[in-house]
């Protein structure tokens, strides 16, 4: 068994891979190993690393499964104490993993933990997907210590603090192979986006934390197969968005949420169509309205199971006001000004 296996799930990455695999492959250290598990590439991935990087271990899988599955069949077939899920397009720093490492050694009750991230397009940015740790507002909208909706904070040193968060990025989460399982690890079904704050929801649900380690810093590039514009992704995001909410919310909260969550998504809709001319994200949001109350109905044991195993936790790091309100009416756009 690994100690620490740092995972890169690859789809037709390989100038991302030429790119980024050196830094990471010099700054690994004893005790990890690193895989690459390939989605189905059509491009010539695989052999560039069969030639470049003989001692990284290859996980091929039969088609491309998305984020979520991708991980969940490549993390079947590892053996490690702690995973690392690593976006290709990241770049590390020195001492990034064994900082993580060492936390999550001393601390038992941490299921989970994120480095801070800064955008390699601006080094001295936060980057949008994860920044300082990721929490999640009363209507399921996710933000960020240094990132709230699109406005992205310079790094100062502001959140340089140690924090339980709700969520850890995807880009560059570890957690203990024990609590991946625990959870059922990621939800295929959700594809991609919005994944990895479902499990840590769900992490949170069963007593266990999560963390953001700003001592640890990497660099992400961010937008990958799907930038931000793309009809798909905003489909993805709302779909996603409201099934994590239908499968965690405390039965107190669902309908008043749920009722809140169409009136503010139609809103989004609109303000898309008549504001923006985008009619491809106008369609996606009602796409992804229509299809969350189609496939509704297989969450449901999920659910009654999440609700049942989880009755009486708290969920501390969900926030229980509207950052719409903070962001949009009260002008408040730093997460130092609305914390």
């Amino acid at each position: 068994m690994d100690r620490v296996a740092v995972v890169i799930l690859n789809w037709n990455g390989k100038n991302m891979l030429e790119r980024y695999m050196p830094k990471l492959m010099a700054n690994v250290g004893e005790g990890a190993r690193v895989y690459v598990a390939d989605n189905a590439s059509t491009d010539d991935s695989m052999d560039f690393l069969r030639a470049s990087y003989p001692d990284v271990k290859l996980i091929q899988l039969e088609k491309n499964w998305g984020f979520a599955e991708g991980y969940n069949k490549a993390l079947g077939q590892v053996k490690a104490q702690y995973y690392v899920l690593l976006n290709s397009d990241v770049e590390v720093t020195e001492g990034w993993l064994e900082r993580l490492t060492t936390y999550m050694d001393a601390h038992n009750e941490v299921a989970a933990c994120q480095p801070k991230l800064r955008a390699v397009h601006d080094p001295a940015s936060f980057e949008y997907a994860g920044a300082s740790g990721g929490f999640l507002d009363k209507y399921g909208y996710p933000f960020c210590r240094g990132r709230i909706f699109d406005t992205v904070e310079k790094d100062r040193g502001q959140y340089d603090d140690v924090v339980e968060v709700l969520w850890a990025t995807g880009a560059c989460l570890m957690i203990r192979s024990e609590d991946y399982w625990r959870v059922g690890g990621l939800d295929a079904r959700f594809f991609a986006h919005n994944e990895e704050i479902d499990m840590c929801w769900r992490l949170w649900l069963q007593g266990r934390k999560v963390v953001c380690l700003p001592q640890s810093v990497v660099y992400h590039v961010g937008g990958g197969t799907l930038p931000k514009g793309n009809p798909m992704k905003t489909y993805l995001n709302f779909r996603n968005n409201l099934t994590m909410l239908y499968k965690n919310l405390p039965e107190r909260e669902l309908r008043r949420v749920m009722c809140m969550r169409w009136l503010l998504d139609y809103v989004a809709a609109f303000q898309t169509l008549v504001f923006n001319r985008n009619v491809g994200d106008f369609k996606a949001i009602y796409r992804a309205r229509r299809d969350f109350r189609k496939w509704l109905p297989q969450f449901r044991d999920d659910r009654q199971h999440i609700q049942r195993e989880s009755e009486g936790m708290s969920v501390p790091t969900r926030v229980h006001y509207s950052i719409l309100y903070k962001y949009y009416l009260k002008r408040k756009k730093y997460y130092s000004e609305i914390k």
